[in-house]
């Protein structure tokens, strides 16, 4: 009985989805190919080099490599080869024993090792193996004095390390499964095998090169590197070097000893002293001397899984066991973490990882201080201005607060000077506590080392303390978090109608709002949002509008109330069209048009003047509600 379509084509699906990231490499690979006839590979070769993969779907569409470009070649995909006059590839290799094996697929000097170190009778005899081969440039990137070593010593050396590269079974890339170790045919000893999602195969780091190549008693594998043996865990890797001193101490204070001895899979950038000498001997003092900030600074140079150079051939986000994330890269032969080129030593491969020293100090938000974090970041002068003012203490101790810090751009036309105001004004801008903005609510009231209570605000497209609204995520540091925001903080001084006394552009308006009855509305508190003509607008009303409305106290009432909503508006929270409800009852529209506030299409002089009951801006028109327009137009 036949299977019914459906069933056999999600068959068919689920064995495509249970192929190896390899074999699905391979497989893209062989569909770029086919135009070339059966069992034809594509395969990308970095210019310059003799570097080669086989090429996934993004790779083929980018031509990079590590950002360097690549050229695509056409060969015979692993075990298959050519045949005089016949279009691509269309003969299996023949099958032969392992020896013989090697020197068909491209590693003839391994074959000649395994001849002079008596290993041949066993290759070329019963049995079922695997061989990882290293390729012929492999071993010729040896040093003179390593091959000497292996080939000079009564070939016993050379024997161990080639039965070091050997398995005593039969296995194929869709058995080398990632973080799992096998045990070579040298006592016993560990090989370490990662297949990462991108479809490279490691062994000891070393990448596969030819993979699945088939032998009477086993199976060949070229490699692109000659492997060692390996006894030590990562602590002890860091307990051996000279150049990891600094990093053997701090490991030490940390109690992180035991977590670098256990078994596991872990990645350690590891910064050598040069890295730690870098660093401002205050900061590096600091950070030692504070257990909290040293084991998230360790913790960040710790990536959760192994990462073998020779598997990273694009960018891509790792995470740390600070729960933070690394961009790990690479730019031709260098890798790089965050984009630069900060890796001295790469690969040193530990029983429980693997090593790369780095030659810089990766230092995570949660070790600095706000002061750190703040000079690192689009508000940069405003720790200028803090340090000119003489308050930058407040920003590098362990007092709890949060930097409320205006972008760059505020301070385009430079910064502003230094008096009495504007150090109160900048005490303002520090908050009494670390805050996350996650968790702040509208309505929110925050306490200012000024002495100033901030309200919270939450719009539709915004966060906004008073007027100024956060332009950033957060960056939480080890005391101290950082707000960036759009603008310099005004915290409000009085209520409505305080302001409005103060300020001799409304002096109409305060005679207007006295003679209406509305003085102890806008005194209350409140949330109000008003729209405060000026002298100017009054006086551009028509001749006798004014005097008319004036004599009238009902009506200037309610053209009075139809410039006050009963909710406060920063403009910050003005990105498409906002409507709010006036105290008359119609409707006000409020947008933004070119960088200005505009108040039913008129512009706004001036936004943003905070009140402790509410926001005002200034405009220099008054506004007629839809039941007046007739009257005074």
């Amino acid at each position: 009985m036949s299977r019914p379509l459906p069933l056999l084509l999600l068959a068919l699906g689920l064995a495509a989805a249970a192929k190896s990231p390899y074999q699905q490499v391979l497989q893209h690979s062989r569909l770029r190919g086919r135009q070339h006839g059966p069992n034809v590979c594509a395969v990308q070769k970095l210019i310059g080099t003799n570097r080669k993969y086989f090429t996934n779907c993004k790779q083929w569409y980018q031509r990079k490599i590590c950002g360097k470009s690549t050229v695509i070649s056409y060969e015979c995909c692993p075990g298959y080869e050519k045949v005089p006059g016949e279009k691509g590839c269309p003969a299996a290799l023949p099958l032969s024993n392992i020896y013989e094996t090697l020197g068909v697929v491209g590693s003839s000097t391994t074959q000649l090792y395994s001849d002079r170190s008596n290993l041949r009778p066993e290759i070329e005899g019963p049995g079922s193996f695997t061989i990882f081969a290293p390729s012929n440039e492999a071993w010729a990137a040896l040093s003179a004095e390593t091959l000497d070593s292996l080939v000079s010593n009564v070939n016993i050396e050379l024997l161990n390390a080639l039965r070091y590269h050997m398995v005593d079974k039969r296995v194929l890339t869709d058995d080398l499964k990632h973080g799992t170790t096998l045990n070579s045919m040298y006592q016993n000893l560990p090989i370490q095998i990662h297949h990462y999602p991108n479809g490279i195969v490691t062994v000891n780091c070393a990448r596969l090169l030819k993979a699945d190549h088939h032998a009477t008693n086993g199976v060949v594998h070229v490699i692109d590197k000659v492997i060692a043996t390996t006894t030590n865990t990562i602590q002890q890797v860091i307990e051996t070097e000279d150049s990891l001193e600094t990093l053997r101490t701090a490991v030490a204070a940390s109690d992180l000893s035991s977590l670098l001895e256990s078994e596991g899979q872990y990645t350690l950038l590891a910064p050598t002293n040069k890295a730690f000498e870098k660093i401002p001997r205050e900061t590096l003092n600091r950070i030692l001397g504070d257990p909290e900030a040293l084991r998230d600074l360790l913790n960040h140079h710790i990536l959760k899984s192994a990462m073998c150079a020779e598997a990273i051939i694009a960018g891509l986000t790792m995470e740390t066991l600070e729960g933070t994330t690394l961009d790990v890269g690479c730019s031709g032969e260098e890798l790089t973490l965050n984009g630069k080129p900060i890796i001295a030593n790469k690969d040193v491969l530990a029983t429980n990882g693997v090593v790369h020293f780095v030659n810089e100090l990766l230092i995570p938000d949660s070790a600095k201080t706000v002061f750190e974090l703040a000079q690192e970041s689009e508000v940069s002068k405003s720790t200028d201005l803090f340090r000119q003012a003489g308050l930058s203490s407040h920003l590098t101790g362990s007092e709890r607060v949060t930097l409320l810090a205006p972008v760059n751009s505020v301070f385009k036309d430079g910064l502003p000077v230094i008096d009495s105001n504007m150090r109160n004004l900048l005490l303002n801008h520090v908050v009494k506590d670390q805050l996350s903005s996650k968790y702040l609510y509208h309505g929110q009231k925050l306490q200012t080392l000024g002495d100033k209570e901030l309200r919270v605000f939450v719009y539709r497209n915004n966060l906004c303390i008073e007027n100024a609204c956060i332009a950033a995520h957060d960056k939480r540091g080890r005391f101290g978090t950082l707000f960036s925001v759009d603008k310099m903080l005004t915290p409000p001084t009085g209520s409505v109608m305080d302001v409005l006394k103060a300020d001799h552009r409304f002096s109409t308006l305060v005679a207007a709002i006295q003679s209406a009855g509305l003085t102890e509305i806008l005194n209350r508190p409140g949330t109000f949002t008003v729209f405060a003509p000026t002298n100017e607008a009054f006086q551009a009303m028509p001749q006798g509008e004014f005097s008319k409305l004036h004599g009238n106290a009902k009506e200037l009432a309610n053209i009075l109330k139809f410039h006050v909503a009963d909710e406060i508006l920063v403009s910050g929270a003005v990105n498409a069209l906002v409507r709010l409800k006036s105290m008359q009852g119609d409707k006000l529209e409020v947008s933004m048009k070119n960088n200005v506030i505009h108040i039913n299409k008129e512009p706004v002089a001036e936004s943003d003047i905070m009140a402790t009951n509410g926001v005002i801006y200034a405009v220099n028109s008054v506004l007629q509600p839809q039941a007046f327009q007739g009257d005074f137009i």
